[in-house]
């Protein structure tokens, strides 16, 4: 599943689509909240928004991946369906592209996939806050894929468009209206790394 995001957003860019949406933004922050990052992997610090507020969100730093459990590793993906999530922080993920790993172990290919006809995606997840010296952190959430994804993984990250982020942070419809994959077309799939096997056969 997604273990790795990009984040290249202008932090205007940002602070026009929330004007747009009606959403307000503390007065405190700046574009060093939003820094551009070609890369965020599980383990990483990334910013999430958060609500604070009616119609007030905020840019938070958080660790990409929740401690892990037992002896298994960070929870990075969380399945969508089922669940309701009023008891549990909301947050969304801005993000520029969002990267899938396809094949086998000897022969991967990485592939990105950016939102279509928007500035820049959010992902729905939920954030948990640190306990003793860890960071609060948040996973992301995953359904179905859609035509796009599906012909390089069975699941896919929950895309949202603007006009859905206020939906998904004040909980404003049943969260199964949210999780449906975007239509086809709706991303734009590029291979952002080529196969193992395609460079030795070159």
């Amino acid at each position: 599943m997604c273990s790795e995001y990009e984040q290249r957003i202008c932090y205007a860019e940002y602070s026009n689509v929330m004007q747009d949406l009606a959403l307000g933004i503390p007065a405190r922050q700046s574009e060093l909240d939003l820094a551009p990052r070609a890369q965020i992997k599980i383990g990483d610090i990334g910013p999430v928004i958060r609500c604070v507020g009616d119609n007030t969100v905020e840019l938070a730093e958080m660790k990409f991946g929740f401690p892990p459990v037992r002896k298994h590793g960070p929870v990075f993906n969380i399945r969508s369906q089922g669940k309701s999530f009023s008891d549990g922080h909301r947050c969304l993920v801005p993000a520029s592209a969002f990267l899938e790993t396809t094949g086998s172990k000897h022969s991967k290919g990485k592939y990105r996939f950016e939102l279509v006809d928007a500035p820049f995606m959010a992902i729905a997840a939920i954030w948990r806050r640190g306990r003793k010296s860890q960071p609060s952190a948040f996973a992301m959430l995953t359904t179905y894929p859609g035509f796009d994804v599906e012909p390089f993984h069975n699941r896919q990250v929950v895309v949202l468009r603007p006009s859905d982020w206020k939906a998904w942070l004040d909980l404003e419809r049943s969260p199964a209206s949210l999780w449906h994959p975007r239509p086809r077309a709706s991303l734009t799939v590029e291979l952002a790394r080529p196969s193992d096997l395609g460079m030795r056969m070159s």
